[in-house]
């Protein structure tokens, strides 16, 4: 057995091989015009209301293409669940579209598909959201079956029966991928026993879940004084304001409170290694995480930018190194998590077994290296021109702005915060990403996940002299 001394003098021995033998960063080719000026983001225009039932309305009028874009947020995704049927919300959002009080299933996709759309719905961790795109002239189609769900879903016997089986098969399909294995560990190990922890159903808790328990769970968490309507497209405010009035007005909420969710918990995670054994994987799947800023937070906007320099971007550092550079992994990246109350920081790569302890040690060595140093003006600018130009594109699509509004009024913020972000990642300066660098990308505070072969990860992990345990 290695001493925990000699180990940890390892680690350092292979970080600082790496610093010397890093490459610089390579040039540009000469006579390349500069960068043209950056054109602001038009970023949509949303009318707030209220209606007298407690549902919040937001309302972008884009004229010109004959659509719409709806959607109806829930609060309360994951962790709202009940605790005996954790789960039970993606069963929820399976089911809610299969029928109402006045329509079938059938009948549903039938005038749906009539009125030029189709409907969706997902959960997440802090929300249920149900989408739909019509045509114009057929928004009043599209917010009266929205609407019908909203208030009169039956999740019929049948119905909910084969949603049972179609989600234990992909449950089944999960467990045999390796990324939803670690997404799962890392839930457990960042917010244990709080039900932030939950992300999917069991097989268990799922063959335990009835149409009564769907229907007494409709009944407690979707309700107007919990829920969010948005409407884009091509209507006048006044007109969409108007629809949402007639045929959501006569929602009504229980008398009993809306359900809560105690705050996760934001103790560091511990610096260590947790495993998840797959035996006879050829490749390791390494995901790192620690928390970070909520959307909410004065210093999001900046991570947003170290991120981005750090492992957001196909041209990031971190891409540069594992894959460009060494050939390690096809698709490493990294990404900023944001939740109503938490927030986490993940990286994430797929490597050959043979390089699990040399991908690791890359990994640290990126994120102590934007930690220490600060980054080239060049970097700065690219990161901050893709972040404000991809935020440019996606917001192209109707359904996009949509969601994007969906999303913001989860996280506690309000419509213009589509267009605040744009400028605030374009006024961000390289003291500001330093800040939060410092703050939030030290490969200290990172938790490891590593799913794969259990002796690969031992013996090419055991090195950084980090405990190695089974993940919860």
């Amino acid at each position: 057995m290695k001493s925990p001394a000699l180990t940890i003098a390892a680690a350092v021995l292979l970080f600082a091989a790496n610093a010397s033998a890093q490459k610089e960063e390579q040039p540009l080719p000469k006579n390349l015009p500069p960068f043209g000026p950056e054109k602001p983001l038009q970023a949509p225009a949303a009318k707030a209301s209220k209606l007298d039932n407690g549902l919040t309305v937001w309302l972008v009028s884009q004229p010109g293409f004959p659509k719409v874009s709806l959607a109806l947020a829930i609060l309360g995704g994951y962790p709202t669940d009940p605790k005996d049927h954790p789960g039970l919300s993606q069963l929820l959002s399976a089911t809610i579209d299969q029928g109402t009080k006045s329509r079938t299933a059938r009948q549903i996709a039938e005038q749906l598909q009539a009125a030029g759309g189709d409907l969706t719905a997902n959960v997440a961790r802090d929300s249920i959201r149900i989408t739909t795109g019509v045509l114009a002239s057929k928004a009043a189609d599209g917010l009266t079956i929205l609407a019908d769900i909203a208030q009169n879903a039956t999740f019929p016997d049948n119905e909910v029966d084969l949603a049972k089986r179609n989600l234990s098969d992909s449950l089944d399909l999960q467990e045999a991928d390796p990324n939803f294995l670690a997404n799962r560990a890392m839930a457990r190990v960042l917010y244990g026993d709080s039900p932030y922890s939950i992300v999917s159903p069991t097989k268990q808790s799922l063959a335990a879940m009835t149409p009564a328990d769907l229907r007494a769970d409709f009944a407690r968490r979707v309700r107007p004084d919990q829920a969010l309507l948005v409407i884009v497209g091509d209507l006048s405010s006044d007109q969409m304001l108007s629809l949402a009035r007639e045929k959501f007005g006569a929602w009504r909420a229980p008398g009993s409170p809306a359900a809560t969710v105690p705050p996760p918990p934001q103790n560091p995670p511990p610096h260590s290694i947790f495993f998840v054994a797959r035996p006879d994987s050829v490749q390791t799947t390494l995901s790192l995480a620690a928390f970070g800023p909520k959307r909410s937070d004065p210093d999001f906007e900046a991570a947003e930018v170290a991120n981005a320099i750090y492992g957001g971007t196909f041209g990031s550092r971190l891409t540069s190194n594992i894959r460009e550079d060494k050939g390690y992994t096809y698709t490493p990246g990294s990404s900023l998590q944001t939740y109503r109350a938490s927030g986490t920081i993940r990286t994430g790569a797929d490597v050959r077994n043979a390089v699990t302890g040399p991908s690791l040690n890359e990994i640290f060595y990126e994120m102590n290296r934007l930690a220490t140093t600060t980054p080239t003006d060049r970097e700065l600018q690219q990161a901050k021109r893709f972040l404000v130009g991809i935020e440019a594109i996606q917001l192209q699509s109707r359904d996009a702005v949509a969601g994007e509004l969906a999303s913001l009024w989860t996280k506690n913020l309000p419509p213009e915060e589509i267009g605040a972000y744009g400028q605030k990642i374009t006024a961000t300066t390289a003291e500001q990403v330093d800040t939060a660098a410092k703050k939030y990308f030290p490969a200290s505070r990172a938790t490891i996940v590593a799913v794969g072969e259990e002796k690969v990860i031992r013996d090419s992990l055991s090195t950084f002299g980090l405990p190695i345990n089974p993940a919860p």
